[in-house]
């Protein structure tokens, strides 16, 4: 897999799975993402595939880290939170983590994926090397969240399944990817964006 990729990756890129149009925003997210794995010994371009389309899907398609709901501010998305949980709409929620600890710090999904809870964020902070637990917010940070991209991914550290596990020299689970991040939900759609971007990849 080479390391490198010429111009012409955008415009692969551009006419799938983006849709004929590229933002300035999503070419930075790209152009991130691919800087993080040019960094590294080459690699299986699944993997990167699959980051790409996980990135792509959880931030609806913008390839920029977002806080959980959409919300411009933390305040937003902790209103937001608690208007579908008082609605019942967060049953699969028992303790609402969302709600500011004692020290001011909210534990809501941030990042080009949505890390949550307290404990999460130790994780990743362990792996990553940068202390998300002190200052949640630089999740939102673009090279803090392709970090986390990566070793969650690449680590299990979201599920416990890993990219190898899925992608490796006998396997080849585009649906089954999904369970590294978010067990089933949207799998057929996330494994088809993973497929555009393999080929925008391979060229």
């Amino acid at each position: 897999m080479p390391q490198r990729f010429g111009p012409d990756i955008f415009d692969r890129l551009r006419a799938d799975p983006f849709g004929g149009r590229l933002t300035r925003g999503q070419i930075e997210g790209l152009d991130s993402v691919f800087g993080h794995w040019r960094c590294r010994p080459a690699g299986d371009p699944r993997h990167l595939a699959y980051m790409l389309a996980t990135a792509f899907h959880e931030t609806g398609h913008t390839m920029q880290p977002m806080r959980e709901t959409g919300a411009t501010s933390d305040a937003a998305a902790i209103a937001r939170l608690e208007a579908a949980f008082a609605a019942g709409r967060l049953r699969q929620v028992k303790t609402p983590y969302w709600r500011p600890d004692p020290t001011g710090r909210s534990w809501f999904g941030r990042g080009l994926v949505q890390i949550t809870h307290r404990r999460n964020y130790q994780r990743l902070s362990a792996a990553i090397g940068i202390d998300l637990v002190a200052d949640p917010a630089r999740a939102m940070e673009m090279a803090v969240a392709v970090r986390i991209l990566f070793a969650g991914m690449e680590q299990g550290l979201f599920s416990g399944v890993t990219l190898s596990d899925v992608f490796n020299a006998t396997t080849e689970d585009w649906i089954g990817a999904r369970r590294i991040v978010n067990g089933t939900d949207r799998a057929e759609k996330v494994a088809g964006y993973g497929r555009a971007f393999l080929a925008g990849i391979l060229g």
